[in-house]
């Protein structure tokens, strides 16, 4: 009976890692103007937040700035905000606690964080991190723009 509670739960891990969530997207038009990566006002820094990996396509992982809601991420996708030049702490849902970094923004440059999504004891975990400018952008060139709450 024990083997059997191991391979549902085993089973059930691996089609929750391997089927695609869905989030609300953008237009067309505001994806391809966001891919342009102006620089933001000098007031401001513009964020993007990323996920690209294969694994857990079915999982989405909620990401904060700041502790408030900016939206669910699923693979292939990514949010953008702007944000106040000084400190800010960018979160994401993981499989026991909430995984957050420090970023330090100065205003009228744009910052990358990319989300990975990890296995897990129950479900993924989730890691951000902070990339270069240009591994964000060739990243974020495969990826669509999501609606932020």
């Amino acid at each position: 009976m024990l083997t059997r509670l191991k391979m549902l739960a085993v089973a059930t891990g691996l089609a929750i890692m391997t089927g695609c969530a869905s989030v609300p997207m953008e237009s067309a038009e505001a994806d391809a103007a966001l891919k342009t990566f102006a620089a933001p006002p000098v007031d401001q820094a513009g964020l993007y937040i990323y996920r690209d990996s294969f694994a857990g396509k079915g999982l989405k992982k909620t990401v904060t700035v700041d502790g408030k809601a900016i939206g669910e991420t699923a693979n292939r996708v990514y949010f953008y905000k702007l944000i106040s030049p000084g400190a800010h702490k960018i979160g994401t849902e993981s499989e026991f606690s909430d995984n957050v970094i420090d970023l330090m923004a100065v205003g009228g440059k744009n910052y990358y964080v990319r989300q990975s999504i990890k296995v897990g004891v129950f479900v993924g975990g989730a890691k951000l991190t902070v990339v270069p400018e240009d591994v964000g952008q060739a990243h974020l060139q495969k990826c669509t723009l999501a609606t932020s709450l």
